[in-house]
């Protein structure tokens, strides 16, 4: 999912089934779907990611889940007019299975996460005529010896001056020169050797100067310095529920697409049951969390997520219960004033609120209807131990332990985050 880059009020949705959508989100209260390129029109195979560049948008086509037989493919689409989009070409792997998990451009090649199949590298000079230039499919048999084939997969990815930053799933992060598109060569590899012969996957990253974030599923957000591939260390992780002691399939949070706000140093994760967190990184070598959006209470959980000045974007998925279940799909906005997250805006938030601290009654003056209340270090607080009077505009804390927590409610289509301190 995807914000047009030209800054135009459209947003682009990769729809699996459903192909590529686009909205009219000039009224972002009523999005508008105003074309769609089907799936028959891209070789009858699914939309799972997208970028754009320019008039263009890349489509990572096949999909990827419940081991797919679909091809692994990439489509280009014209959006010059966003409401009469076209094909321009499209390019599958020749007896290929698994689909594609993600697609990046950087000037006249795409580089495509192939699941299975590994990196492909296409040169999209020509938009009309993707041709083929090389692939390398990174060592499998690493971290872990022997690992299961189907569990290591390319599935997100960055690029930077020729180099691909690559999520290899139960294979961890890789690091691929490509300066020779016809040879490229791994130059780095880096997992977590507290997950040795444990169940890990590497799903997505971004990337500002050296460091590396990496988004790696239920064991939340890792952050490692690249400056030397031949050592990648781990500077920072955010792990608030204890991986790897904690449940892959009980974990409230499946850290998957990823993006960094560089102005406020925040990290936007959308995390499956638990819909969003953010991630305070201004200390990368102790990131916390400073905000949420969802729960896991709502029995809907996020796949998607696209940042776009002060908006975010959020798709959901419908699920078979695995990892997480979730019962509905399509997507939601949400604006946030930038930079306002962080602990000192929180506390100017507090003057219609109160007493903060709090011993046992939390007062607002204002309706709050839904809320979500997290402890510092994200942990999502069961609404059983807290409860909200509607009536007399009260939430009682008196069950709850010592500490800092966080109150988020929506107000007017932002989402609105208290920082109170419980004594």
């Amino acid at each position: 999912m995807l914000h047009d880059r030209l800054d135009r009020d459209y947003l682009y949705v990769a729809n699996k089934e459903d192909g590529l959508t686009i909205w009219n989100i000039q009224n972002i209260e009523n999005p508008i779907m105003v074309d769609q390129i089907t799936k028959t029109e891209l070789s009858n195979l699914d939309v799972m990611n997208l970028t754009q560049q320019g008039d263009y948008l890349y489509l990572a086509i096949g999909n990827t889940f419940n081991n797919s037989t679909d091809l692994s493919g990439m489509a280009i689409v014209n959006v010059s007019d966003p409401l009469n989009s076209f094909v321009e070409d499209i390019y599958t792997l020749p007896n290929s299975e698994g689909g594609s998990g993600i697609v990046e451009v950087e000037g006249d090649f795409a580089y495509l996460g192939a699941m299975e199949n590994g990196l492909i590298i296409l040169d999209i000079s020509i938009k009309s005529d993707i041709q083929f230039v090389s692939q390398i499919i990174p060592q499998i048999n690493w971290p872990d010896t022997n690992q299961d084939s189907l569990k290591v997969n390319a599935r997100g990815l960055a690029v930077r001056n020729d180099i691909v930053y690559l999520c290899y799933d139960a294979g961890g992060f890789r690091i691929i020169d490509a300066s020779q598109k016809t040879n490229p060569v791994e130059i780095g590899r880096y997992s977590n050797p507290v997950m040795n012969g444990l169940p890990r996957a590497y799903n997505n990253i971004t990337i500002d100067g050296n460091l590396a974030y990496l988004a790696v599923d239920y064991c939340g957000l890792e952050i490692v310095d690249f400056s030397n591939p031949s050592n990648i260390q781990l500077i920072g992780w955010w792990n608030p529920y204890n991986c790897p002691t904690n449940n892959w399939f009980t974990c409230p949070v499946h850290a998957n697409e990823i993006s960094l706000n560089k102005n406020c140093k925040q990290i936007f994760l959308s995390t499956g049951k638990s819909d969003m967190m953010v991630i305070d990184v201004s200390n990368t070598s102790s990131p916390d969390s400073c905000n949420y959006f969802g729960g896991v209470s709502n029995n809907i959980g996020t796949w998607g997520l696209d940042v776009y000045e002060n908006k975010i974007f959020l798709s959901y998925v419908c699920t078979f219960g695995i990892p997480f279940a979730s019962n509905w799909s399509g997507f939601k906005s949400i604006t946030f004033n930038s930079c306002t997250l962080s602990n000192k805006e929180l506390e100017i938030q507090n003057e219609n609120f109160g007493p903060n601290p709090v011993r046992n009654y939390f007062y607002f003056s204002n309706e709050i209807g839904s809320y979500n209340l997290c402890s510092y270090d994200g942990k999502i607080i069961n609404k059983n131990q807290t409860k909200i009077d509607v009536f007399n505009k009260r939430i009682d804390f008196t069950n709850l332990k010592n500490g800092i927590y966080l109150l988020s409610y929506p107000s007017n289509n932002q989402l609105k985050t208290i920082r109170i301190i419980k004594e």
